[in-house]
């Protein structure tokens, strides 16, 4: 039941980080989703390829999130040139003093 949790995951990912949100034509999805079905396993059968496909599952899944997450905070923190202090304050967490006049 993991390796099931981790390639919904995983097309989850991909689904994130396409431009247009389809991974139906994606040959990284059509990959993933043929080494899956070549591990596939019965209760009958035992395979330790099984487990190295899980763990290099998750392995690629951590790899895509961690991206998508480092995308995210560069876009958010990068430098846009000079703020405002108010824009500084908001950033950092801060308020400002109201200036009472």
């Amino acid at each position: 039941m993991a390796g099931t949790k981790v390639l919904r995951s995983l097309l989850h990912e991909l689904r994130q980080a396409s431009p247009n949100g389809c991974i139906k034509d994606s040959l990284a999805a059509r990959y993933i989703l043929a080494q899956y079905k070549k591990f596939a396993t019965t209760e009958q059968q035992f395979c330790k390829a099984r487990n190295e496909a899980t763990f290099l599952g998750q392995t690629y899944l951590t790899y895509l999130a961690s991206q998508r997450q480092y995308l995210e905070l560069y876009k958010e923190y990068h430098g846009r040139g000079e703020r405002s202090v108010r824009d500084t304050a908001d950033l950092v967490g801060f308020k400002l003093p109201s200036d009472p006049k």
